[in-house]
């Protein structure tokens, strides 16, 4: 029950937001104490989860459409439960970020980000197909109607002739992209179901099975089948090319919006890949992670330097999560113990980091109405706390040692460095250029004189905004420095995943895992 309680209490509190919450602030605290409670739920899942069983865990089967084999079936492994800690947490994080920034149908607001949070615990428990993509398809609908509803102000011209409000530019392309990815989803999982029943004589969607059937899939099968789920999920990580929809969603959604987007939805690309593609799709893994690779490393150095000359703090760190994420993918597709890790590992850090960087925007968007970096400079003498975490984060998102970004690339180049030292090394291009772009920020923001008189009348941070932000800054510090306590939930199952995929002897041999560096 408590992977099902973990999903669904979010949607409970959204119900009852529904049915019985007669004010704005009626509806604020009952989605705080939704969110709250699904993140104390959460703590519990992490302290009795046995970090030495391959398998999974809390598992929950119930026959739901048994003529067709759908069944609701979820679980939890080391591969999903930091995704369901970093989702449970960054919940309550935007839910606090926008108690006075959202004024407007305060009641529907808290409804979409709750149902939100359901639909992308879902993803990371479901076990079954079928499930899967239901859990799928919910997260659209509520992200859509953020960012097209409470989205910023502002009008864009379309094909030269149209114009329309920016955020429903932006609202309708994220439709259109993730729904492009969802069908190709869809005929995937359509295919396995039928390719499955041919072999076997059974119906099912459940993942579990259909993983056991790897090694019977003809290569032409596992191209096509992988072909179909790499497109799904690299819309959604955002590969390159498939990354124009997230800048403009970036810039457009509310705050808590962008926290959730760059937060968590993104690692649900990341993740389709390690639940799905590696143990399913092995021998088509192997054979598309040559271009996937080279992909990753256009990523990290396109993204880096697309960021280093936005005028817009959302747009550049929309940029950064593009290289941020395309260390996620080199990491995944170099069949390494420690590049998986890392993968895993950074995918939880930039969630973190980049999720507490839109926090840190919003914040003085609140003051400025503003976001353009040239109406910034010498914010640090009027705003020294808010500096303080300004400066912490961006440490940790250029990868300063002692903090957590540092962890997760270094883990990830050594993985690919073992097996691919020439794109290892275009990669450290990356960090260097990652460095640059996010102090040159830092500088042209925060030092310097001050060059708008009204800066100097602006207001550091409350107490709220602080214990929105101090969660986040703990996790930077702790995996920073011991990484051990995150990177435990990960070995057996990363190993498991890698036995699966049948790795090159060389690769599965090395005994040095990732805790190896950090112990």
């Amino acid at each position: 029950m408590l992977l099902s309680l973990i999903v669904f209490v979010p949607l409970l509190g959204a119900i009852g937001i529904l049915l019985f919450s007669r004010t704005d602030n009626g509806a604020r605290t009952a989605a705080l104490g939704a969110a709250g409670l699904d993140l104390l739920l959460t703590f519990v899942l992490l302290a009795r989860f046995d970090t030495f069983s391959p398998g999974m865990q809390f598992e929950e089967r119930a026959d739901w459409i048994p003529s067709f084999g759908v069944q609701y079936y979820v679980g939890v492994d080391g591969i999903s439960i930091l995704m369901i800690f970093l989702t449970a947490l960054l919940s309550v994080l935007a839910i606090l970020s926008s108690w006075t920034s959202v004024t407007e149908r305060v009641k529907e607001y808290m409804i979409a980000l709750l149902v939100l949070q359901t639909g992308i615990l879902g993803v990371f428990v479901a076990l079954d197909f079928f499930l899967f993509y239901i859990f799928w398809e919910v997260m659209l609908v509520p992200m859509v109607l953020l960012i097209g509803i409470w989205g910023s102000e502002g009008k864009r011209m379309v094909l030269g002739r149209w114009e329309i409000e920016s955020r429903i530019y932006a609202a309708i392309k994220f439709f259109l992209y993730t729904l492009a990815g969802s069908l190709l989803m869809l005929i995937a999982v359509i295919s396995l179901y039928l390719t499955y029943q041919d072999m076997t004589g059974e119906f099912t969607f459940n993942m579990l099975k259909l993983i056991q059937m790897a090694p019977q899939y003809s290569p032409d099968f596992q191209f096509w089948i992988f072909l179909a789920f790499f497109l799904a999920f690299a819309i959604k990580v955002p590969m390159f090319p498939f990354h124009t929809w997230l800048p403009d969603a970036h810039v457009e959604a509310p705050t808590a919006g962008s926290v959730i987007l760059a937060g968590v939805l993104l690692k649900m690309g990341t993740y389709g890949f390690l639940r799905i593609c590696l143990p399913l799709l092995p021998e088509a893994s192997k054979q598309f992670a040559p271009l996937i690779i080279a992909l990753a490393i256009i990523a990290i150095l396109y993204g880096a330097l697309v960021a280093m000359v936005q005028p817009d703090l959302k747009k550049l760190i929309a940029y950064s999560s593009v290289s941020h994420m395309g260390f996620v993918m080199l990491g995944l597709f170099a069949f390494t113990q420690q590049g998986i890790e890392g993968a895993i590992l950074q995918m939880f850090n930039h969630g973190t980091i980049t999720g507490a960087l839109f926090l840190i925007v919003g914040l003085i968007y609140e003051r400025t109405h503003t976001r353009l970096i040239a109406n910034f400079g010498g914010l640090a003498r009027s705003l020294p706390v808010y500096a303080a975490f300004f400066g912490i984060f961006t440490f940790a998102s250029l990868g300063l040692p002692g903090l957590s970004g540092f962890v997760g690339e270094f883990l990830i180049l050594v993985g690919t460095f073992r097996v691919k030292p020439a794109a290892a090394i275009f990669a450290a291009l990356g960090i260097i250029l990652g460095a640059a772009y996010m102090l040159w920020m830092f500088q042209r923001v925060m030092l310097g004189e001050v060059t708008h008189p009204r800066n100097r009348e602006l207001i550091d941070l409350n107490l709220r905004e602080i214990i929105t932000l101090v969660p986040l800054l703990i996790l930077v510090f702790w995996i920073g420095i011991y990484p051990n306590t995150f990177l435990q939930f990960l070995h057996t199952s990363v190993e498991n995943l890698l036995g699966q995929l049948g790795a090159s002897s060389e690769a599965y041999r090395m005994t040095q895992t990732a805790g190896y560096f950090f112990k």
